[in-house]
Parts: C-alpha cells; structure tokens; sequence
C-alpha cells in the first residue's frame, strides 16, 4: 500500500476507474460475467447428477452384455484380490466412472475457455453499451461548454426517445429559455442605465464650464438653476434605482396594508400636480386589506398615479378603482394613443413609447418597472393594456 504525504491511503483511488464510461463498462461487463458463470455452474450441476447412470445405459444400449451395478464392497486396497463375481461388475463400473470423470473435465475445459472468450466479448458490448447510454450526456456537456452570455441562443436539442437524459436535456433548455431573457434585460438595463448617468453628467460639466466663463449674473443664476435641476434629477433616478434593486430582494416583514387609505392618500398627495396639469382624478376604492410592505405599497400607487397624470393630456382624466372581491387595483387615464404591442413592454426598465426629449418633469423611465418589481415583491400580477381611445391601463391583482 503507498502512503500519500497527507496520510490518505490511495490504493482503492488508484484502482478505481477514472470515468463514468469506465465504471459502466466495469459494472455492466461483472453483471454479465457473473451471469455466465452462475449458468455453467448450473449446467455443470445439472450434467453430474445421475451422469453414471445416464453413461450405464448408453453402454447397455450399445452392447446388452455391458450392465453396471452397484458395488457390493467398498473400494479394495492396492493388491486385495476381488472375488470372481464381482470382478466384472467392478470393471465395468470403474469404466463408466472413467468416462463420466473425463466427461465432466471436457465439461469444465470447454466452459473454461467459453468464459474466457465470454469475458473479453462481454467487456467490449459492456464499453459500448456505456458509450450509447453516455452519449446524450456527452452532448450535453458539449453545449454547456460552448454556451457565454454571448450565445445564450443555443439550446441542446437532444433527439433521443424519451427517458431521464431527455428530460434532463429538455429541463436544461427551458432554463436557457429562462435565463437569456434576463441576461439581455440586465445588459439592456446596465447600458440604459449608464445613458442615463452619463447624460445629466455631460449637462452638469457644460454648464460649469460656462459658468465659470460667464460674468453676466442673470447667466450665472440660469445656469446654476439648471445645475440644481439636473443633480434633482440625478438624485431622483438614483433613488429609482436603489427603489428597483430594493424591491427585488423582496419582503422581509410583510404586514396587513389598507391599501384604499393608501390609495387616497396619495392621490391626495399628487392632488396639487394633477391640477396644475389640468387632469381630474376620480377614486372609488372598496375597503381592502393586503399583506405586504406598506412604504413600498405607497410607492406603487404613487408611481401609478405619478406615470398617469405624467403623460396625460390637459383636460385628462385619471380613474384608480380598487374593487374588494378581486383584491384588484386599476389605474386607467387618458393620452395619447398606445400601440397594443407596446404596452406589456414598458415594464421593462428605461422602457419608453417615445424617444426621450430631456424635457423639466421627464421621468427616468422606470416608474413601471418599478409597480412591477413591487408587484413581483408582493406576489400580484400586474398587467398593462392600451385603451382603444388613448391612454394606458394598468392593473394590480394582489393574492
């Protein structure tokens, strides 16, 4: 036995096999093996018993002179005389011993070789075997090797009548299926989200370096109004951000909510803004109670309200009903017209259906995004729907 440097014997490892193809082939060529010498030992048992019998008789059938009985006397020592009538019943006994004893080791030579040659054979179908039951997994492990995030397209596609490899192959793809959504999303939001960033910076090093250029007061005043405008909507997009990522590790100490009250009290809160756009808010909320953060409840019921009034039209109007028997929350105004297609899209982050202008009371674009995190967070389903006459229609459905 060899000893390693960190005291492990390694004999067993050493002697183990160093594949699973190998290991199959081990298993499935002892089965087969063992199979095969439990056979000749049957066969072999099967031959000797009654084998001297069966050997007398095919003497008398020959020659009717030929007859074995039984020994009267047990086995003479070398030099005893054996009497006269028993002497021909000895010898032929003695020859059909003879003949059953080389009967049975031509037996045991040819079963020799047979296992032998059985041995080799059942090694090489055992090897084979294993390679077509291992083939799916080879291919599996192929496909995983080649997959990055820049090929997440790929799938296995194995072809194989259906069993455990198939099904673990078809389990695989569906998570690729998964995954590369979020991947493209999550690069989409990194990209968007650098845009954003980098936009109010570029506007913010402008403006200082006029600035510092300009002498003219009422110059010096717009810029730094500007200035503050945009580290206001840096700031704002910031806490957008931290709001997504927040919500999206989910609740940690949920909480019976009355979401009417919390309705009403933010449509109070934007009550000034919706009049100042010159949109009416109307509210019927039935008494309704859910599990759930109320801080971040508020948020989506803000961020409805807020997106709603936001890309309205003067002369709008903004409903929020909140029915009890559906634990249902809807958010519904009019505007401009919405592509039907489009809408499911804009929960989506920096999702926007117009280009953005950098205009004052713009938005970052993850007002949705964020409902829907919060939606996800409380175990709703939130859907968004294009009204036929303009506008938008989004529904909350809690469990």
């Amino acid at each position: 036995m060899i000893r390693t440097r960190t005291g492990g014997w390694q004999v067993l490892r050493r002697l183990r096999p160093a594949t699973e193809r190998a290991r199959l082939t081990v298993l499935y060529g002892s089965l087969l093996l063992g199979a095969a010498c439990v056979l000749v030992t049957v066969i072999y048992s099967f031959v000797q018993d009654g084998l001297n019998d069966r050997i007398g008789s095919a003497f008398s059938g020959v020659h009717p002179s030929i007859r074995v009985f039984p020994l009267t006397t047990s086995e003479p020592r070398p030099g005893t005389l054996i009497p006269s009538d028993q002497a021909g019943e000895y010898a032929q006994t003695k020859m059909v011993g003879a003949a059953a004893d080389a009967t049975l080791s031509r037996l045991l030579t040819v079963s020799g070789i047979a296992l032998a040659v059985f041995a080799a054979f059942s090694l090489l179908l055992a090897w084979w075997m294993a390679g077509r039951v291992l083939r799916p997994v080879a291919v599996i492990t192929a496909t995983t090797r080649k997959l990055s995030g820049e090929n997440l397209h790929q799938r296995i596609g194995l072809k194989s009548p259906p069993g455990e490899l198939k099904e673990l192959a078809d389990t695989f793809d569906q998570m690729l299926d998964r995954i590369e959504p979020l991947v493209t999303a999550q690069r989409r939001f990194a990209a968007n989200a650098a845009h954003e960033l980098r936009t109010p910076l570029a506007v913010q090093r402008a403006a200082a370096d006029i600035g510092l250029l300009d002498t003219d007061p009422e110059r010096v005043r717009w810029i730094r109004s500007k200035l503050i405008e945009v580290a206001d909507n840096s700031e704002h997009l910031i806490d957008s951000l931290l709001l997504l990522a927040a919500t999206d590790q989910g609740l940690e100490r949920p909480e019976p909510v009355a979401l009417d009250k919390t309705a009403t009290n933010v449509a109070a809160e934007l009550a000034d803004e919706a009049g100042e756009r010159g949109i009416s808010v109307e509210i019927t909320a039935a008494p309704t109670t859910v599990e759930g953060d109320p801080v971040l409840l508020a948020h989506l019921v803000r961020n409805l309200l807020g997106n709603a009034l936001r890309y309205n039209e003067r002369g709008g109007i903004v409903r929020i009903t909140l029915t009890a028997p559906d634990r249902t929350l809807t958010v519904a105004n009019t505007g401009s017209l919405v592509p039907a297609d489009e809408a499911p899209l804009l929960f989506e982050p920096f999702r926007r259906l117009h280009e953005r202008r950098h205009t004052a009371g713009e938005g970052a674009g993850l007002g949705l995004s964020i409902v829907a995190s919060i939606a996800r967070a409380h175990g709703a389903a939130v859907t968004a729907e294009a009204n036929p006459r303009g506008g938008l229609t989004v529904r909350v459905c809690f469990p």
